[in-house]
Formats: C-alpha cells, structure tokens, sequence
C-alpha cells in the first residue's frame, strides 16, 4: 500500500514537471501532407499525364494542400481611450412646528428642523495601448477554398535555454496577393491568428496560480 501511494506521489511529481504545449486559436491542423501525385487526376494512358504535369513558366507559388508559402508578420496596433463623467445632486428641507394651544406636547412647539444633502460624483478613466509584432514564419497550405483561396496555418517552435517560445499563424490567403517570391504580409491575409506564447518556468512564474485566482474572484474589493 506505501509503495502505491509512493509511486502515485512520484507521478504527479513527473507529471507536473512536463512542460505541456500551450493553447492555441489557430486553424487546425497547423500542417498537412501533400496528395499523392496519382491522386490528383488518374492515369489516361497518354504521354502527357495531367497528374504529373507543372507549366514551365508556372511562378513556384503556393496552390495545393501541402505546398508552403512564407508570412511576413508586420503587425502595428495603436489605441486610445479617454473619458470624463460628472454628476452632482443637491437637495434641502425645513420643518418647523408651530405654537399651538391646548395642544399636548408643549416641549416641542416652536422647534424647527433643517436638513440638507449633497450627492457629488466624478470618474475619469484613460486607456492607451501599443503593439508591434514582425517576424517571418513559413506555413502550409492546409484547405483549397472553392473560391481558390488558400488557408494556411503554421507554427515555429524556438527553444532557448530551459523554456520554449511558439509562434502560431494561421488564415485566409488570396493567391493573387501572394508575390513570385512565394510571401504575402500578413495585413493581407483575411481570418489572421498571431500568437506568440513561452512555456517553461520563467513563464510559470508570470502567472498567477489557481488558488490565488479562486480567492481574487470573490474578493468584494
């Protein structure tokens, strides 16, 4: 029974010093192999065999399931928010009790009460943001659309040290944006997912733990 427990106790260890790949957003699969040439068109029994056949003149672009095409990410977002609120309430109020005779509660005749109140409230809030993200990442072709538009998804995996980085890119590429280069930026690609996540423990101690996340959600302040 110890040795049980011991051996459970060392596999939660093991377990949580894995690393585990991070969530993605993006198309998948973020790869995908190309069709046999045989599947493409069957065998007519000519010389000329449409399977086998690519233009001479033909640019080397992408067009089919599995061919590759380069994204230059030149991504740049800027924004500004600012606002202003203001409200105010007054209000006052005055009794008096008059001199009566033959009235009981004699004490309190001739007093006069006043109150006042004022409710005031300002906010001002202001929000700015700026992001820039460039590189190059080299995707697949992963669907033909009926259109003829290419959706591509890829990701780079960069180990550094002890932790790894992914960048993950995936959308909706027209070919006639695509250049004889075989590359097309990213402001031109429709549907575009950019991630860029690290995993390791530098990263695991950037993020708050889950204890400490369930105490903030119900902390009234």
């Amino acid at each position: 029974m110890r040795l049980e427990k011991v051996c459970l106790l060392s596999t939660a260890i093991l377990a949580g010093c894995v690393t585990t790949t991070p969530p993605t957003a993006v198309h998948q699969p973020m790869t995908a192999r190309p069709m046999a040439r045989n599947e493409v068109a069957p065998n007519n029994g000519a010389i000329y065999q449409a399977a086998f056949a690519r233009p001479l003149f033909e640019d080397r672009r992408a067009r089919l399931v599995g061919d590759t095409i380069i994204i230059n990410i030149v991504e740049k977002t800027a924004a500004a928010k600012k606002s202003n609120t203001s409200a105010e309430r007054s209000q006052e109020m005055e009794v008096s009790v008059p001199t009566l005779f033959k009235v009981p509660g004699k004490s309190f005749q001739g007093l006069n009460a006043e109150a006042s109140h004022d409710n005031k409230f300002s906010g001002k809030g202001e929000s700015a943001a700026n992001n820039t993200f460039t590189g190059t990442i080299t995707c697949t072709v992963i669907e033909v659309l009926p259109n003829g538009n290419l959706l591509v998804s890829g990701e780079k995996l960069v180990a550094i040290n002890q932790g790894e980085e992914f960048i993950r890119f995936s959308g909706v590429v027209n070919p006639a944006n695509v250049t004889t280069s075989n590359t097309v930026t990213s402001t031109q690609v429709a549907d575009a997912r950019i991630e860029y996540k690290a995993n390791g423990f530098i990263d695991s101690a950037q993020t708050m733990g889950w204890l400490s996340r369930f105490f903030l959600s119900f902390m009234p302040f």
